[in-house]
């Protein structure tokens, strides 16, 4: 399997090849600080998978070991890597692919630190499309 992803404007792009060893959707204040949102998923590959094929990446340190790497233009969170608790691992945010529903996620790590509310958001009410005014 190849599959293809990048960021929201285009400038960097990346492929990944084979099986990921698994697929996390995280909850944890690190991920959620880093993207804006209440959860990110994960595919975490072996290095050698993983190629950027355009542009270039901006890295922080956001703890320790953890480095978050980003497009430098509209700030896409990309890929993680943390070479003393993963060492030659490869985390991309799965949701950059331009197929996410090929790597649907296999487990909820980190619940730990997860948003209240968040355990039921599965109940609320659903819309294709945004609902405008009532």
């Amino acid at each position: 399997m190849e599959l293809a992803g990048g960021c929201q404007c285009g400038a960097v792009r990346y492929n990944v090849e084979g099986a990921p060893m698994g697929v996390s959707i995280c909850h944890c204040a690190d991920c959620r600080k880093s993207s804006g949102a209440p959860m990110v998923s994960w595919a975490m590959f072996a290095a050698e998978q993983f190629a950027l094929t355009q542009g270039e990446v901006t890295t922080f340190n956001s703890s320790g070991a953890s480095m978050r790497n980003f497009c430098p233009k509209c700030g896409t969170g990309l890929f993680f890597t943390n070479e003393e608790n993963l060492p030659g691992i490869i985390d991309v945010q799965s949701a950059t692919l331009d197929d996410p529903d090929a790597l649907p996620g296999q487990v909820h790590i980190q619940t730990a630190e997860r948003i209240g509310w968040m355990a039921q958001a599965h109940t609320l009410p659903e819309f294709a499309r945004f609902p405008g005014p009532e």
